[in-house]
């Protein structure tokens, strides 16, 4: 359960406008990772901290303003006259937030596991530059020849790795399989669990392994799109986000090799087979 209650802009001195998160009396532990995790974790694809304030019972969090709010603001809770994201725009996002995993994964000592990668979580700046937020949940990795470790789960239901749910072993891996659901939520514009107008819920991973299996990618595209999408990059995009919620982590690629294929499709370049490091 999440504790944090409220964010709103404020202006402060200069002219300069910040974020405040306010965070309940029962979100201690969770400020405190927070703190922690941000003052050690500085890239341009990660929120960067300004300051916070813990005086009695009142938590607060200052952070740089994006006034483009979340991916979430744009894919499933567009206000009137919000721009839709073109194809090129999804891939900057996508790319971007690989960046900022990768960092996490492969480059910080030890490597930090993000636990919570969603699309409220996904914060855009100016020029719809991506910044991974809500550190909350973050998780030290396991380091030398250990691959997960256990933790008690908590997390949002629809991202989290089917592993961590059922036997709460977490790994970096896991942060790969949520970022597979919002890459899938970035290519289709659907939400990660929904409910249908009969009452049953619907999970788009389910959803898209189908679909994918089939090669039916046309039908998987965003309809805000209008089929402004390059065919094939579609279907690259489609088949490396279902590499990424594969059950198995060790089936799910390493973000390395997520992003030099962004990359490649964000840049127009098809190859005609996909060789990702799987380990």
């Amino acid at each position: 359960m999440m504790h944090f209650t409220m964010i709103f802009p404020l202006t402060i001195g200069w002219n300069r406008v910040v974020a405040i998160k306010q965070v309940d009396q029962n979100g201690s532990r969770k400020f405190l990772v927070e703190v922690l995790m941000l003052n050690l974790l500085h890239h341009p694809n990660i929120v960067n901290l300004i300051g916070y304030c813990a005086d009695g019972d009142h938590r607060l969090l200052v952070y740089n303003y994006m006034p483009l709010g979340s991916l979430k603001d744009y894919l499933h809770d567009p206000s009137p006259g919000k721009k839709q994201l073109d194809w090129d725009t999804r891939m900057k996002i996508a790319i971007e937030v690989a960046k900022g995993l990768e960092f996490l994964h492969d480059i910080a000592q030890p490597p930090v596991i993000h636990r919570n990668i969603n699309c409220s979580n996904i914060l855009l700046d100016e020029g719809y530059q991506a910044k991974l937020s809500g550190f909350s949940l973050a998780k030290l990795g396991p380091m030398g020849s250990k691959r997960h470790v256990h933790v008690k789960f908590e997390g949002t239901i629809g991202y989290s790795a089917p592993e961590y749910v059922m036997t709460s072993e977490l790994s970096v891996k896991s942060d790969i399989y949520s970022f597979g659901v919002v890459l899938l939520e970035i290519l289709t514009g659907r939400k990660a669990i929904e409910n249908s107008t009969d009452g049953e819920e619907y999970n788009l991973v389910e959803w898209a392994r189908h679909l994918i299996k089939d090669q039916k990618f046309s039908e998987m595209a965003d309809p805000t799109l209008q089929g402004n999408y390059p065919a094939k990059g579609l279907q690259q995009a489609l088949t490396v986000a279902g590499m990424c919620v594969q059950e198995q982590p060790t089936k799910r690629p390493a973000i390395a090799d997520v992003i030099t294929f962004f990359t490649h499709i964000a840049s127009g370049k098809y190859g005609s087979k996909l060789n990702l490091n799987i380990s």
